[in-house]
C-alpha cells in the first residue's frame, strides 16, 4: 500500500510521462480547472460521507479527496515537504480561539 508521499511521486511520474487512458493523464490534460472541481466534488463528498455511519464509505472519500489535493499540487509544484514544512512550523504555537470567528451550527 502506498502512502501519500509515494503517491506523490507516482503522479509526478504519471505527469512527466503520460500513460494515455490513465485517469491522472485525464486530469492533467483538462488542466487546473477541472483538477479543482473534482477537488471541490470530492471535498463534498468526505463532508457528507463524514455525516452517515459508514467507516468505509468515509475512508473511500477521504482517500478520493488526498488523491485529488495531491494531483493539484503536483500541478501547481507544490510538494509534500512543502506541507509538512508547513505543519511542523505550527507545532507547538497555541490557537487564539478570541482571533477566531465563531463557528456556529447549521
Amino acid at each position: 500500500m502506498q502512502d501519500l508521499d509515494e503517491l506523490y511521486k507516482l503522479i509526478l511520474e504519471r505527469k512527466n510521462n503520460p500513460e494515455k487512458g490513465s485517469y491522472t493523464d485525464y486530469l492533467f490534460t483538462k488542466g487546473l480547472d477541472k483538477i479543482l472541481k473534482k477537488v471541490g466534488e470530492e471535498a463534498t463528498e468526505v463532508v457528507v460521507a463524514a455525516k452517515n455511519p459508514s467507516d468505509p464509505d468515509f475512508i473511500l472519500e477521504v482517500a478520493d479527496l488526498a488523491y485529488h489535493v495531491e494531483v493539484l499540487m503536483a500541478e501547481r509544484g507544490i510538494t509534500p515537504d512543502q506541507i509538512k514544512k508547513e505543519l511542523a512550523s505550527r507545532e507547538g504555537k497555541q490557537s487564539i480561539t478570541k482571533d477566531r470567528k465563531q463557528i456556529k451550527e447549521w
